[in-house]
């Protein structure tokens, strides 16, 4: 299969132009840049080759919706890319949205072999998809630890973007820790490696070709074209989501009891803050983590095990890949005075609904009292404060803003009541919310 390589040599070209009086072999010999003396030439291609044949197209194939029949064979729907991170039981992983809605899938790889792939398990929260393989002389990426990185680094992408064959772009760390694209569980690594729509859930790899994110965003100015901006999972949350699907078939995250929504302009005025960044705790469940750790309503998190607090998801990307019995160090602001604690992490039950004194949290979206300038008019008394993306909620189509009309038929105007109804057995729960002037139903499926 043809390999289209894309690599810049813009940061060597400045470096040589810089010591054209000292030759090549000699200076190289003092600077990090890898050096192909055999061919003159600077080159990273020694470490990225080993990876490449890990690199693989993963096509996603869905029934058409013309005439059907039981002979009518499935037809492709979505291409991205992935890679193999254990070839000896033939793993792959690449993201939830280049499968999602996929009947059967299959895996190209460079050297030209088709296989069919057997989906293991998705996290819709970070966008991670396991796949499996069944194969023999089977490459894989060597794992970094997305921990060490540092803004400036290099990095390059690999995939097959726009319908070209496997493509390599080089650019560098451009940020990290990076939330805010919405409530999920965010701690993106961005880069302005050239990242387009074919190279979902391929590897972003370090200097040494090892792996350090799963590419997976883009942000582009119109057209969806790259305009330097992408955004990769970092291997620390991806090793954690691979393993609890692999073992579990499912994610199942940490928690602390803590219900949080993201601070903004309006509740930093409200807070008397002048900061926009950081997790506002809105409640507390009873006896939980968050309560022994003397965490209240209105405190503001702003570091957790050393890393800034963008908004919600950025502490939902350090609890949700925390091990049970963890301890957390947390920065958090109570009446602008920063104080410190120490929340350990306990394993959230599946499904689990969490009533406070002011809020409760359920299928991972929070509910709390409406005020009346909240209401619109309206008579509904519950508002839904803040949505986990992938969380049954989310999928319901449930978003920050509603209000609470009934559920299952029954009104619900309590916390106690709301607790109560979404806990009854019958499945799937039909929710009725008021959302911008019209009530919308929407069917939970926990």
């Amino acid at each position: 299969m043809r390999r289209s390589v894309l690599l810049k040599l813009s940061v060597a070209a400045v470096l040589v132009t810089g010591m054209a009086s000292v030759p090549a072999a000699a200076w190289a010999q003092a600077t990090p840049l890898p050096y192909d003396e055999a061919r003159g030439v600077f080159s990273f291609a020694e470490g990225l080759e080993r990876t490449l044949p890990a690199v693989v197209q993963v096509t996603t194939l869905g029934q058409s919706s013309g005439p059907r029949s039981e002979d009518t064979e499935a037809q492709p729907v979505s291409t991205g890319s992935g890679v193999i991170i254990d070839a000896g039981q033939g793993i792959i992983v690449t993201n939830n949205h280049v499968i999602e809605g996929g009947s059967k899938f299959t895996v190209d790889l460079a050297d030209g072999r088709l296989f069919d792939a057997v989906l293991i398990g998705t996290d819709k929260a970070t966008d991670i998809a396991v796949l499996r393989i069944e194969g023999t002389g089977l490459a894989q990426v060597e794992v970094a630890d997305s921990d060490t990185l540092r803004t400036g680094d290099l990095a390059f992408a690999v995939g097959y973007p726009l319908g070209l064959d496997q493509t390599l772009t080089m650019g560098v760390i451009s940020g990290l820790n990076r939330s805010g694209l919405g409530d999920a569980v965010e701690d993106y690594i961005q880069t302005d490696a050239a990242v387009n729509s074919g190279n979902s859930g391929g590897p972003l790899l370090d200097s040494r070709g090892r792996l350090i994110g799963i590419n997976t965003s883009i942000l582009s100015g119109g057209g969806g074209g790259n305009d330097g901006i992408a955004f990769a999972v970092p291997t620390r949350i991806m090793l954690y989501v691979v393993g609890q699907i692999r073992e579990n078939g499912q994610v199942r995250r940490g928690s602390t009891g803590a219900l949080l929504s993201s601070l903004n302009a309006t509740s930093a005025r409200d807070l008397g803050l002048n900061i926009v960044r950081g997790a506002v705790v809105r409640d507390v469940a009873p006896g939980s983590p968050a309560e022994a750790a003397g965490l209240r309503p209105d405190d503001v998190i702003v570091r957790v095990q050393s890393r800034p607090v963008a908004n919600a998801g950025s502490v939902l990307a350090t609890v949700g890949v925390a091990a049970p019995g963890s301890q957390l160090e947390v920065v958090y602001l109570r009446d602008g005075v920063e104080q410190r604690t120490t929340v350990v992490v306990e394993m959230s039950e599946a499904g689990g609904i969490a009533l406070g004194r002011e809020a409760l949290t359920a299928y991972g979206a929070g509910f709390r009292e409406a005020r009346t300038g909240e209401r619109g008019g309206q008579d509904h008394r519950l508002v839904v404060e803040v949505v986990e993306g992938g969380t049954p909620t989310a999928v319901a189509g449930l978003v920050a803003g509603d209000l609470v009309v009934s559920v299952n038929g029954r009104d619900a105007s309590s916390l106690q009541a709301l607790a109560t109804a979404l806990g009854t057995d019958r499945r799937p729960i039909r929710l009725r919310v008021y959302r911008a002037g019209e009530t919308v139903d929407l069917t939970l499926n926990p």
